[in-house]
């Protein structure tokens, strides 16, 4: 009896590892697109069925403790780090989250947004900003630490 239990156990946290590893929701490190280097550990969670994002932490050296200058109102000269950078992203069909609020704190700038998982590699990210027909695409990886 006691090793069918272990058995079910074991297939049980197997399948609950498979399950988050396919999964767009966890912490992921953001990758600067342009320069290849991290810049900050997201965690991305699921809030009454909508997505949602904010800043773990900054790994970028020197920001660390950065605020949001460029910000207007009750962000001005907040710490970025706990800032909720996606809102409210809306599951479809083909896997895809979208939404209307990526926030980047660099730019102080809202973008809509398209994040789904590589179907290559499920420890890739992509998370695309649109800001009216131009739209710039970034591969943040499964964080681990």
């Amino acid at each position: 009896m006691q090793k069918k239990v272990k058995l079910v156990l074991f297939f049980f946290c197997l399948g609950m590892w498979f399950c988050n590893a396919q999964s767009v929701f966890g912490r992921w490190k953001t990758i600067d697109d342009r320069t290849g280097n991290p810049k900050g550990i997201i965690e991305i969670y699921q809030k009454d069925g909508l997505m949602y994002g904010k800043i773990l932490k900054i790994v970028e050296k020197g920001k660390e403790n950065a605020v949001c200058i460029k910000c207007d109102g009750d962000l001005k000269d907040k710490p970025v780090v706990g800032m909720t950078i996606i809102k409210d992203g809306k599951k479809n069909d083909d896997n895809e989250w979208k939404g209307k609020f990526l926030f980047d704190p660099e730019q102080a700038m809202t973008f809509r947004f398209k994040i789904w998982l590589n179907p290559d590699d499920p420890n890739e990210l992509k998370v695309r900003g649109y800001l009216a027909f131009l739209y710039r695409t970034q591969t943040w990886l499964r964080y681990k630490g």
